[in-house]
């Protein structure tokens, strides 16, 4: 028979006084330890892909620089005064940014007030009361029954001692939503800038297309007219004028869509930029206003994880479910709560302060949770679930990123390419039409022939326009990409996801 000490149960009744007396003593936090995800060893964010690589196009060579510094204000780059005054008034007052920031500052006031689990509550009360006392439930029916007034004047003070870390868990899950909501403010800082961009390139190029469209329709009525001439003296067939008129047609049809486009491009630049449409006319900027940054940093692939706001967010989701496991374990195991009250009453406060009216009492309150039909422990299995679901969204959009830095330096690879292409079309139509000039005043070629090869100049013209405006959209694609350099605005900084504990 074994001793009333001894056995299982005495060991495990010896364990656990053992572990909870460890937690108090060296003030440990049951649940995970968060640690950051490591990047992906890879050097490259292609296969094969050369990230040194320079892409030239229209005069202007544009070279990859891995690792290299990305400025803060990168849109500075483009050299144009007037897109700095835009994208600094729609920073100013933009709502959406303002409505992240006011969220960053939400976040930051409820961590602060969390804190305040650490220190003891301390609660103050005074009553006055005016009573009348049925004696006749103390066996004295005939008795008159006193009327009498009561003071009380009490303090009372309570402390949770957080045996397991479940206060320092929920302390350590709001600071991961602070570095969420940073993430995100980042992340709006950097679209709103990149949106203003690419509405300004847009802008710029549909004012272009409407002025090249504009011309050759011109020329194109032009051609009709002639073709017209020649039916009448019978030199031309009529369909010659039916299939030039069928083109002008065409081309006048798209006059309507680039101002459509034009005028909501006007439109979003306005609602970027915090105000009404028709309250705000900024100035117009042209693509001749604008120069293409000549050196594109591209930051190396084990820093990405650690610039791009998107990132840092899916790892602070990851780093409060981490801590949220905490929680619900601490909630499982027993909670301790060290209490003390004093208080002073008085039939007049005159009497307040008589020794015979002076109240005091101390005590701690034990709890442990026994039975909860589950609940408890589905709790902290959910948690550890939002846990696992948080870290495959983390490498899910890991993946999306080194993706999306990928397509960026492939599409500027490929606007180089289509663009010296545009630009030996646009040179090519362009000594087209000089020849058939110099033979049109040599009298070895007709007007409509000159027509002809100026329509084809200005198609070329529209198309090259097209393409160089998707190249300055494509480069600010590329510094979207990396993160947007918010990092090197302050250097000092923390980085997102390393906040100080509690």
């Amino acid at each position: 028979m074994s001793a009333p000490n001894s056995g299982p149960a005495a060991l495990i009744r010896r364990g656990a006084l053992a572990a909870t007396l460890v937690c108090v003593l060296g003030s440990c936090a049951v649940g995970p330890n968060f640690t950051r995800p490591a990047a992906p060893a890879v050097t490259h964010y292609a296969h094969g892909a050369d990230p040194a690589a320079t892409v030239a196009a229209q005069g202007t060579g544009q070279r990859f620089i891995p690792g290299a510094h990305l400025a803060p204000e990168w849109w500075r780059l483009f050299n144009s005064d007037k897109l700095d005054v835009v994208v600094a008034e729609a920073l100013a007052a933009n709502p959406g940014l303002q409505a992240a920031q006011a969220s960053l500052r939400q976040s930051e006031h409820t961590l602060r007030s969390g804190y305040g689990i650490f220190y003891p509550s301390v609660e103050a009360d005074a009553s006055a009361t005016r009573q009348r006392l049925s004696l006749e439930k103390f066996g004295q029916p005939s008795a008159p029954s006193p009327v009498f007034n009561l003071f009380t004047l009490q303090a009372s003070v309570s402390y949770l001692l957080d045996l397991f870390g479940g206060e320092r868990r929920m302390i350590e899950a709001l600071h991961a939503q602070v570095d969420l909501q940073r993430a995100n403010e980042q992340a709006t800082y950097i679209m709103l800038i990149a949106n203003i961009i690419n509405t300004v390139v847009a802008q710029a190029a549909y004012r272009a297309e409407v002025q090249a469209t504009g011309e050759l329709i011109g020329l194109q009525r032009e051609q009709v007219r002639l073709a017209e001439v020649q039916v009448n003296s019978g030199t031309a067939a009529y369909s010659t004028v039916l299939s030039l008129r069928s083109q002008l047609a065409a081309t006048e049809a798209t006059i309507p869509q680039l101002q459509q486009k034009l005028a909501q491009s006007d439109d979003l630049l306005a609602t970027l930029a915090g105000h009404v449409p028709a309250d705000w006319n900024p100035a117009q900027v042209a693509l001749a206003d604008l120069t293409l940054p000549g050196e594109l940093p591209v930051s190396l692939p084990s820093e990405l994880v650690r610039q791009r706001p998107d990132i840092l967010a899916a790892e602070a989701t990851a780093h409060a479910a981490s801590a949220n496991v905490g929680v619900a374990t601490a909630a499982m195991l027993p909670s301790l709560t060290l209490s003390g009250a004093y208080s002073a009453n008085g039939t007049a406060t005159g009497s307040l302060f008589a020794a015979n009216g002076r109240a005091w009492s101390f005590g701690g309150d034990l709890a442990q949770p026994l039975f909860e039909g589950g609940t408890l422990w589905y709790k902290r299995k959910a948690a550890i679930d939002s846990y696992q679901e948080a870290m495959a969204l983390y490498r899910q959009t890991v993946l999306a990123a080194f993706a999306q830095v990928a397509d960026t330096l492939q599409a500027l690879e490929h606007d180089a390419a289509a663009l010296r292409a545009q630009d030996e079309a646009l040179a090519a139509s362009r000594e087209a039409l000089h020849l058939v000039q110099i033979n049109y005043e040599a009298g070895l070629n007709t007007f409509l022939d000159v027509l002809v090869a100026d329509s084809q100049y200005h198609q070329a013209l529209v198309n090259d326009l097209e393409t160089t405006a998707l190249r300055y959209q494509d480069t600010v694609a590329l510094y979207v990409a990396l993160g947007g350099g918010w990092w090197s605005a302050d250097p000092g900084a923390a980085p997102p996801g390393q906040s100080p504990g509690p």
